[in-house]
């Protein structure tokens, strides 16, 4: 008689259940997707060496507004999108359902009051790397709140045994549609991001110099797209106004559109603002205004062809200013009519 068939064995599960809180707004979110990408690396290589199967399990705690970008890096395997409760029983909510997650190591990379509490509302407590009191592994440079945002959270991961942090890596997040058919041109472009939080007008370079920049790139055959939100289109408009080959796309363009042009574009040119942040990332040769308002030295876009130029008041910054920044990242010459 024939013996019956053995069951197949059962795949081995990963032990390693990891969260990594990360919020917002936009350039700090992007800012964080090298920490992501390290963590994902170090914690799939820790399951292999423990006999699993090389997949830890990723969640990411952020907000709705990055639940696409969280999913397009693939680097998670849940994302949970109520990082910001509202109310007493949404955060209770929370807290249930991180406790229920079991989560074995946590990684706070917002280190914000709200989520260093966490840590000492969940049970069973994890491993947590952050500014928590009492966290397994602390952060401990007394002076991290002076530290650029990047050099920061790759610090707070080597604390927590994690050595190697890439740069971020935007190109998993471009868009399905061409940056031909984003851009409506097939000529050489150039972005334009003249907008930022409409509580800081002291972060917007003039709409003027703006302009005037497009008006220069017209002449040497680039095309200026205006980004940013619906509420940056008067802003578009007046640049359209002075130079009618620039084409306003605010209001038009989803975060992985941007993605998307700005792999493809010659350059771009703009304030301190998310888009700017991709843009970097992407690795555009970008030039990013800074006024007296925020601090490059905390938190500037980070990529290969940057250029920060910063001043107490942003308005003091030329357009030839500019112009001299693209130069020095190797673009070609355009030079400014006396």
């Amino acid at each position: 008689m024939s013996s019956p068939a053995s069951s197949p064995p059962r795949a081995r599960l990963s032990t390693q259940r990891i969260l990594v809180i990360k919020l917002g707004a936009l350039g700090d979110f992007v800012q964080a997707l090298g920490p992501m990408a390290a963590i994902r690396r170090h914690h799939d290589v820790a399951d292999a060496q423990a006999g699993g199967p090389g997949h830890a399990q990723l969640t990411l705690l952020t907000t709705p507004a990055f639940v696409g970008l969280g999913r397009d890096t693939g680097y998670f395997d849940q994302i949970w999108d109520d990082g910001r409760p509202r109310g007493v029983m949404a955060h209770v909510a929370l807290l249930r359902r991180m406790s229920w997650a079991r989560f074995t190591r946590v990684y706070d990379l917002q280190t914000s009051v709200r989520s260093s509490s966490y840590l000492h509302q969940v049970w069973p407590r994890p491993e947590w790397s952050g500014i928590a009191r009492g966290c397994s592994h602390p952060h401990t440079n007394p002076h991290r709140a002076q530290m650029h945002t990047v050099d920061r959270q790759a610090e707070q991961l080597r604390q927590a045994g994690i050595a190697s942090i890439p740069q971020a890596d935007v190109t998993a997040l471009a868009g399905t549609r061409s940056a031909r058919a984003l851009a409506g041109t097939d000529a050489p472009f150039g972005l334009l991001v003249p907008g930022a939080a409409p509580h800081r007008p002291a972060k917007r370079w003039p709409v003027e110099r703006f302009a005037a920049l497009a008006a220069l790139w017209a002449e040497h055959g680039r095309r200026p797209l205006v980004l940013g939100t619906a509420a940056e289109k008067p802003q578009a408009q007046a640049i359209v106004a002075h130079a009618p080959a620039a084409i306003d796309l605010t209001g038009q363009t989803s975060l992985n559109d941007i993605v998307t042009l700005a792999l493809a574009a010659d350059a771009a040119v703009g304030n301190d603002t998310g888009p700017m942040h991709l843009a970097a990332a992407a690795g555009t040769p970008c030039v990013v205004l800074f006024g007296g308002d925020s601090d490059p030295a905390r938190c500037a876009p980070r990529g290969p062809r940057v250029r920060v130029l910063a001043a107490a008041d942003i308005s003091a910054h030329a357009t030839g200013d500019v112009v001299e920044a693209l130069n020095a990242l190797a673009l070609d010459p355009v030079t400014l009519k006396a």
